[in-house]
């Protein structure tokens, strides 16, 4: 009406039963109310009404737009939850928000609560056949090998007397890697401790492993839903969408994620378990070069454990993953076969063990070198070699000074090697 012929303001507030000088006023600001109605998620509302913290309302608008864009759920009883945290988290006296607050922004913004799209049949387990004919086929046609990860559990032990009474704890290890090797995520271990006094001090979120207290049985619901949003996070600050393999349990709630897509597979196909048990020889490998004699600390406690997981983890090969994923029919060629567990395992253990059996010669093998040291240096001014279990006291010095101010997990990649060093070093 105003873009039409010309009308007198007179007529105007005759016609809509209003004063001239509104009619004046609106022609005036015709712009900034042309602006605001555009902006405005009903364009039916007729009257501009704001709340009585402008701040607040646009905090939860702020948290609502994130959650769709995530394509969550942002139920009316959740919104009105989320502005009374905002609200305490603003310090605002108003700390208890009533339930017109939620309502009238989800007017004003046009912000409709509906549940997100969940693909068909991602949260059931399906059966082989199902899986193998239609399941698999259409997810090799979605994902690139990089962006199918696989997750699972096994169990590891800590050596023997660790608990006080002649048997070790048991650690759960939830592990996750992608289908060709090129990221292993760090494991995320639980045990039973809820704060373990070896872990006072480090610097628990630069270490290359992340620890949470459970049940005796291991993975709790909670504790894996956790590690879920954890996962998403990392991969949508990557803008990076991802398929995640897992198997269906009771620990294993369905999530319905921005970035990380979950599908249950049948029993006996996930690719994770020739993974676990590759995993586990190393560790356990890896468990029996510690030398106590060597070392001089005794049976190795937690955080050498978690550690020694780490660098477990490390010695998992890409060329392995790939063979598991393959094996479960994440390749074109399916019909190769998985790489056997190399024997190395076991002949290193036997070995180890025999080598372990005898700690004095271990601590013998340490003093000849220094003797040999001794008469090689030859001068006074020459410092002495010195005995395997100063070196070990140093290593252990500089992983408890990393522990304390590494900045980065990274770091620790560069330790576990100057270790492997010293190992290789002590077996020649």
């Amino acid at each position: 009406m105003l873009e039409g012929p010309k009308v007198s303001q007179s007529e105007l507030a005759k016609r809509f039963g209003v004063s001239q000088p509104q009619i004046c006023r609106i022609i005036k600001n015709k712009e900034r109310i042309l602006s605001e109605w555009h902006r405005n998620g009903d364009p039916e509302r007729k009257r501009r009404r704001e709340g009585k913290d402008a701040a607040l309302e646009a905090a939860l608008l702020r948290w609502v737009e994130g959650a769709r864009a995530a394509d969550l759920p942002a139920s009316g009883p959740l919104l009105q939850l989320k502005a009374r945290h905002l609200a305490e988290a603003l310090s605002r006296p108003d700390a208890e928000p009533s339930t017109a607050r939620p309502a009238r922004c989800g007017t004003c913004h046009d912000l409709a609560f509906k549940k997100p799209r969940v693909e068909k049949g991602d949260a059931e387990q399906p059966t082989a056949e199902h899986w193998a004919g239609t399941v698999l086929p259409g997810l090799l046609r979605s994902y690139a090998p990089s962006e199918i990860y696989a997750c699972g559990e096994t169990g590891v032990l800590l050596p023997t007397g660790t608990r006080g009474d002649g048997t070790g704890e048991r650690l759960a290890v939830l592990l996750c890697t992608n289908a060709d090797g090129s990221e292993k995520v760090p494991l995320r271990v639980v045990g039973e401790s809820p704060r373990p006094r070896c872990l006072h001090g480090v610097n628990l979120p630069q270490m290359p492993w992340s620890y949470r207290a459970g049940s005796p049985a291991g993975m709790t619901a909670p504790l894996f839903a956790e590690w879920l949003r954890e996962l998403n996070e990392g991969m949508r600050r990557r803008g990076k969408s991802v398929l995640l393999l897992l198997a269906k349990h009771p620990a294993h709630p369905y999530l319905q994620l921005s970035h990380v897509r979950m599908v249950f597979v049948p029993p006996d196909t996930a690719p994770d378990r020739g993974i676990a048990d590759d995993l586990k020889g190393h560790y356990r490998c890896r468990l029996l070069q510690w030398l106590p004699a060597e070392r001089g600390t005794g049976q190795p406690t937690l955080l050498d454990a978690l550690h020694t997981l780490a660098q477990a983890w490390g010695d998992v090969c890409p060329g392995l993953i790939t063979g598991c994923f393959r094996a479960a029919g994440f390749s074109p060629n399916t019909g190769a076969e998985t790489p056997a567990l190399s024997q190395e395992h076991r002949a290193l253990t036997d070995r180890e063990l025999e080598r372990d059996g005898d700690p004095a010669a271990a601590e013998a093998a340490g003093d000849e070198g220094t003797a040999e040291g001794e008469v090689v240096g030859g001068a006074a001014a020459a410092r002495p070699c010195p005995s395997e279990r100063e070196v070990w006291r140093s290593l252990a010095t500089l992983r408890r000074y990393l522990e304390c101010r590494a900045t980065a997990p990274e770091l620790f990649q560069a330790f576990y090697e100057l270790e492997d060093v010293v190992h290789a070093v002590s077996a020649a």
